[in-house]
């Protein structure tokens, strides 16, 4: 994932839920108390987010569930429903991970790199909060992706 996207991201969901990026202190240790307190508050939000919208992913799908007469709005409505599932379906997978990531946190694991170790830094986890790799581990694994899906 290039830079440029990821301080582009970094802004807009932190601001989303109303927050500051998390400013460390002078000789603050790695995952203190304090950014796990602020990541676990960014985590809370998000996930009540995707809930909500959720639930009036179902609401919508009930009362707008009509059965119209005219098979093109019919096929119309049935597109916009399918594109609206599948979309939750992907929040679905993704209140998982933040799931696993609070579950981290209260393990005193989140925030380094699965395939390393390192850290994985305030800034890519403000922009990702349920990142589980460094920037370069995730490049590395997207490109062996790509080579082996090219190999195939």
């Amino acid at each position: 994932m290039p830079r440029k996207k990821i301080q582009k991201e970094y802004g807009s969901l932190i601001e989303q839920f109303g927050m500051k990026p998390y400013k460390a202190k002078a000789r603050e240790k790695y995952m203190s108390k304090l950014q796990q307190k602020h990541f676990r508050k960014l985590l809370l939000a998000w996930k009540e987010q995707l809930e909500l919208e959720a639930e009036e992913t179902v609401k919508h799908l009930k009362t707008d569930s009509n059965n119209l007469a005219d098979p093109n709005d019919r096929a119309t409505q049935e597109s916009e429903f399918g594109l609206e599932l599948r979309t939750r379906d992907r929040e679905r997978k993704l209140l998982r991970k933040i799931q696993v990531s609070l579950v981290k946190i209260d393990e005193g694991t989140y925030g380094y790199c699965e395939e390393t170790g390192e850290e994985i830094g305030l800034k890519r986890l403000e922009a990702r909060p349920v990142a589980t790799y460094t920037l370069e581990a995730q490049e590395r694994r997207e490109i062996t992706e790509k080579q082996f899906k090219d190999t195939r």
